[in-house]
């Protein structure tokens, strides 16, 4: 039963428990709004191997192909300039443009730097594992030097192409490579060097020069971390 005395004491409750801030909860983020993919990232269907859509959704307009003002106006045309902290790679087309890739890296892209020539490239090459990596991953013996290697097509991490680079006529085992996908774009990967789309690696490698100049910028990974990519 209520008095005057509980309903008063009630009424005062009420009014405290009225003016008291109720608890904030925070509103994430919206997710951020990925346009449409250009149509050059569609399926390829006239290679040797058929190449799959680019997946949408994933990839920021800044990491897509695009022509863009040129950094490096003092280069020739034809120069590769590969920025690993960045995960860009600009070709020069002229002293005002240069064409921009979005790459990913992977260890041994962080563990090379300097300039180099562009010796050779191949359609569809075969993957030849170093020992180095063999001895960190025994299942990878079947595609030693020694076996022949990984024979080219899906699954060959290789991808459709991939550009040699030499510095005084010897390998420096850096290699700009397709194969990467839509997730990793942008970002550090476990191994390989430099990883690009297979339309990227394929638009680079119909531009490219033989012979061309290949800078690779030096990266601000601190040294020994290279294990971790």
């Amino acid at each position: 039963m209520f008095t005057r005395r509980s309903f008063v004491a009630f009424g005062g409750m009420a009014g405290l428990a009225a003016c008291a801030k109720p608890p904030v909860v925070p509103i994430p983020p919206p997710a951020p709004v990925i346009p449409p993919l250009p149509a050059f990232y569609g399926a390829i269907t006239d290679e040797r191997f058929p190449i799959p859509a680019v997946r949408e959704g994933v990839i920021k307009p800044e990491l897509w192909r695009q022509e863009v003002a040129n950094p490096w106006p003092n280069y020739e045309r034809g120069t590769i300039i590969v920025d690993p902290d960045r995960a860009v790679l600009h070709f020069v087309e002229s002293p005002e443009t240069a064409m921009r890739y979005g790459v990913s890296v992977g260890a041994a892209g962080f563990e090379w730097k300097g300039t180099a020539r562009l010796q050779f490239w191949r359609d569809w090459p075969r993957w030849n594992v170093p020992e180095s990596m063999i001895a960190r991953r025994p299942e990878l013996e079947p595609y030693s030097v020694a076996n022949g290697g990984m024979d080219a097509g899906p699954g060959n991490p290789m991808g459709a192409r991939a550009l040699y680079l030499f510095k005084d006529g010897v390998d420096t085992l850096y290699r700009i490579h397709g194969d990467a996908s839509a997730l990793e774009l942008g970002k550090s990967v476990s191994s390989g060097c430099i990883r690009m789309l297979n339309q990227d690696v394929i638009d680079l490698n119909n531009r490219a020069i033989h012979g061309a100049s290949v800078i690779v910028l030096p990266s601000m990974m601190p040294e020994g971390l290279s294990g971790l990519y």
